[in-house]
């Protein structure tokens, strides 16, 4: 999962681009990258960090235009060094630059038929490079730069390319060009603003936040398979660019990666969470009408909009019970198991005031691979909590997620393989409890979208692309700790 911003101004837009990746933050801290087209030439900085580690004053002044686009980088597959931080360019044809939010399903046949058909080389593990190098050849073959050379030439990438992706691209000669997914899995939201000094400026960006803190109108967000152009001069230009498919939103943006403050898909993220602890709730009423829960402690921050109307629908206190350190990052994106293990204590301490001789129900967005969540059980109990019950805002997390976010190998998920008994005992919680995965769709789509359907292959192991045959095998090869530890020691 990365953030991705692209703006058209009347005036340079660096800054811009600079001040929406640091509310896009906690989508990808691993890396940091900005490009602008200036007259010519393409003016690109970037690194691996966090976005105020990576510029500064001196790197920002080089970055001159009114185009530009902007990453931040969350690896999920491929190394994790600085050759991998995007936005990446080519100079043929004309100049592209290109930022892409989410992971290509296909990308082994593509590199392939990148180096042999399309005799362009490739010179990352990225499938950003190669997707990259997809549109590049197919905008070639166009022999033109228009919007309409742009709309088929993204037919083309669609056609070829397999996966989840939301992209911006900085285009020399011509604007701003941004596409998503056939199936909108990946989130994409245009704006619009009127200039002081008349014209008007758009921006694309990942989540609606980034369009709210530069002042921008959220317009709609991009259709799957619809390609977006945005003349230098401001002229917007859409079409669709892939046959119709099925409409199918990453349901774990609501559940985890979103702000709470963000629209997607015209869906509230923040209400959508508070649905799921009204949804929660009525379940535990369900299975134990009669609990002993004292207190409900939200596990920060993304589970706080749930826990409490938990709280409010079993009647019970809520209460802030961890007290969380706003400098260590968000341990589920952390690179690798043993950075996610140290980091926990270092990332929340307990009040014992609250947990002391109460029986406490926790609740958390959603357990992955588990670790942390047992860690912070035992803190419960070191805190004084009579009983310790933990309950998961999501159902169990039993599959990888192959559409961009980290969620590797089936072996290191907690959930695969084992009943949510054998999960309670592994936690060593006194009581887990699970949404239902129909709960949680219907929390998220609410009265306004009921019956939406999202991408759940998480947890329900259905991928809306299909998968080739060892693809898997592949993915743990490269997405695992173990094989991340590896490339780091190499």
């Amino acid at each position: 999962m990365c953030g991705i911003v692209g703006i058209v101004g009347q005036s340079e837009v660096a800054a811009q681009l600079y001040d929406g990746l640091t509310v896009l933050q906690h989508r990808g801290q691993d890396a940091a990258g900005i490009a602008t087209a200036d007259g010519g030439k393409l003016r690109v900085h970037k690194g691996n960090g966090l976005v105020r580690d990576v510029f500064d004053a001196g790197s920002m002044s080089l970055l001159g235009g009114r185009v530009g686009i902007a990453h931040c980088r969350y690896p999920t597959a491929g190394s994790e060094g600085s050759d991998e931080a995007q936005p990446f360019y080519v100079n043929s044809p004309f100049g592209i630059a290109l930022a892409h939010n989410g992971n290509l399903i296909n990308t082994d046949a593509l590199r392939r038929e990148v180096f042999e058909q399309d005799r362009r080389n490739v010179n990352t593990e990225s499938d950003s490079e190669v997707l990259l190098n997809v549109f590049a050849h197919e905008l070639d073959a166009q022999k033109a730069l228009t919007p309409e050379a742009v709309f088929r030439a993204l037919e083309g990438v669609n056609r070829r390319a397999r996966g989840g992706y939301a992209v911006v691209c900085a285009v020399l000669g011509l604007g701003l060009v941004a596409f998503r997914d056939p199936n909108g899995i990946r989130p994409l939201v245009l704006g619009k603003r009127s200039n002081e000094g008349g014209g008007d400026e758009y921006i694309v960006a990942s989540e609606s936040v980034a369009l709210d803190v530069l002042g921008f109108e959220r317009l709609r967000d991009v259709a799957p398979g619809e390609g977006i152009v945005i003349t230098a001069r401001g002229e917007l230009f859409a079409q669709q660019c892939a046959p119709s498919q099925p409409h199918a939103p990453c349901i774990f943006e609501y559940v985890y990666f979103a702000r709470p403050d963000s629209m997607i898909e015209e869906i509230s993220v923040h209400k959508a969470r508070m649905r799921m602890g009204v949804t929660l709730g009525e379940k535990i009423l369900r299975e134990r009408p009669d609990h002993d829960i004292d207190v409900v402690i939200p596990i920060p921050d993304t589970s706080r909009d749930s826990a409490l109307e938990i709280a409010n629908t079993l009647g019970v206190k809520y209460r802030e019970g961890f007290i969380k350190n706003r400098y260590v990052g968000r341990t589920f994106i952390m690179p690798g198991q043993g950075e996610r293990a140290k980091s926990v204590k270092r990332k929340l301490n307990p009040i014992p005031l609250e947990f002391r001789n109460r029986v406490v129900l926790l609740v958390d967005d959603s357990i992955v691979r588990g670790t942390t969540s047992q860690q912070i059980v035992q803190m419960a109990r070191d805190a004084g909590a009579k009983k310790v019950y933990l309950a998961s805002a999501a159902p169990p997390v039993r599959h990888p997620n192959i559409y961009g976010i980290d969620m590797p190998s089936s072996e290191e998920l907690v959930a695969h393989g084992r009943s949510e008994q054998d999960i309670e005992r592994l936690l060593g919680c006194d009581w887990l409890i699970y949404q239902d995965l129909k709960d949680l769709e219907a929390a998220v789509a609410g009265p306004k979208f009921p019956g939406r359907k999202f991408d759940s292959s998480c947890f329900s192991g259905e991928y809306v692309t299909g998968i080739e045959p060892g693809y898997f095998e592949r993915i743990k090869q490269l997405r695992s700790d173990e094989a991340k530890k590896q490339r780091r020691a190499s």
